[in-house]
């Protein structure tokens, strides 16, 4: 339960649950990361009641949030505009940071031009994190291999456009952990898997014990660290490939992305960075 009363003397923000309550004014550093709102508003509900419900709770929490006069990490507005990946690769090629060749479109003439000028082929992904559920079943769009039997069809593209990048030789696929000015990588050796070589994440958790630690170059280190400043983000994880001849690719950024993995193995000290991150701009 939040209980806030504003434009009065003095003010309070308070949450409170079971008994508990919690002086929202004593907190002196925030981390908003998947806040599960209104995961307690009944299905049963009448659905334009529910998607009331959900809409107002939204309302409130995410306000209460910005009116916490203290550090956050990181602020809501900054992640949702860092979440652009159509800008974070503009973002990235204007510090000298090599990214791929990318067509985002729902004309599948444009998709047949592109893919003909991408000479080792092309990826398709999708800009946004969403899962399909069928009978319990939950079902994700990974990045796959654009094949000639895929051009012959593309009428559903009208409806709901898709990124196409030119297909990059991989060597290895890095995970670059920023929290502050500590910068973390971690590297896996993707192609040794043939269901994942165009997508780890199909092989995630066989993979899990197979990432190692790895040293970016100085000179990428620093413009990785320009992009967060750029976004005026303290936290990233940021998705790179290194080619077969030392080339280092930037595909994205996620300003709230996974990390936990990468602190049980290779044992990068990611926590231990946030938590510092955290106390070191706390506002108390």
């Amino acid at each position: 339960m939040l209980i806030a009363k504003l434009g009065c003397t003095p003010e309070r923000l308070i949450l409170a649950k079971d008994g508990e309550q919690l002086d929202l004014k004593e907190v002196g550093a925030v981390w908003y990361r998947r806040v599960a709102i209104a995961e307690s508003i009944p299905m049963t509900m009448d659905v334009q009641l529910r998607d009331a419900s959900i809409q107002e709770s939204c309302a409130t929490i995410q306000g209460m949030i910005a009116s916490l006069n203290a550090f956050h990490l990181d602020l809501v507005h900054l992640i949702r505009h860092a979440s652009n990946k159509q800008l974070q690769l503009q973002v990235a090629r204007s510090l000298g940071i090599e990214t791929p060749q990318t067509l985002t479109t729902n004309n599948p003439l444009a998709v047949g031009e592109f893919v003909g000028e991408c000479p080792q082929g092309a990826i398709v992904k999708m800009l946004s994190s969403f899962a399909i559920y069928e009978e319990e079943e939950e079902k994700v769009v990974f990045t796959n291999l654009v094949k000639p039997e895929d051009l012959e069809d593309l009428e559903g593209l009208r409806f709901c456009p898709m990124t196409f990048q030119e297909l990059i030789p991989k060597a290895l696929e890095l995970r670059t952990t920023i929290a502050g000015q500590q910068i973390f990588t971690a590297a896996i050796d993707s192609q040794k898997s043939q269901k994942a070589r165009y997508d780890w994440r199909r092989r995630g958790l066989a993979l899990i014990n197979d990432w190692q630690p790895y040293d970016l170059p100085q000179e990428l280190s620093e413009k990785l660290l320009q992009l967060m400043d750029y976004f005026g983000l303290h936290y990233g994880a940021i998705d790179i490939i290194l080619t077969p001849d030392d080339r280092h690719v930037f595909l994205e950024i996620n300003p709230v992305g996974e990390f936990f993995w990468l602190d049980r193995c290779p044992g990068l000290p990611i926590s231990q960075a946030i938590a510092d991150t955290l106390l070191s701009h706390s506002s108390w």
